[in-house]
């Protein structure tokens, strides 16, 4: 990993924007972070999210992609838990 650092947008949905309280986010991670990297800082900062660590998904620039997918400046990201209607 580089000392270069990066800034990302998270859209953050569900369980993800409760927690945070807002439906967006820049923040800055090391270049060549992986997108679960951003999943790994949301349950730092909010433990709460600890129970969707293994069935969230990950979007990247309107694409799923795999967990360890590295991380571009300028990326968008988005945290998918698990939905349920009614």
């Amino acid at each position: 990993m580089s000392n270069t650092s990066i800034t990302i947008t998270v859209k953050l949905f569900a369980a993800f924007s409760e927690a945070w309280g807002v439906s967006e986010l820049k923040l800055e991670f090391p270049s060549g972070t992986p997108v679960s990297g951003v999943l790994e800082h949301s349950i730092a900062q909010h433990p709460q999210l600890e129970q969707w660590r293994d069935r969230t998904r990950f979007g990247l620039n309107l694409e799923f992609v795999s967990p360890n997918t590295p991380l571009q400046d300028g990326d968008e990201v988005v945290l998918i838990p698990p939905v349920s209607g009614g």
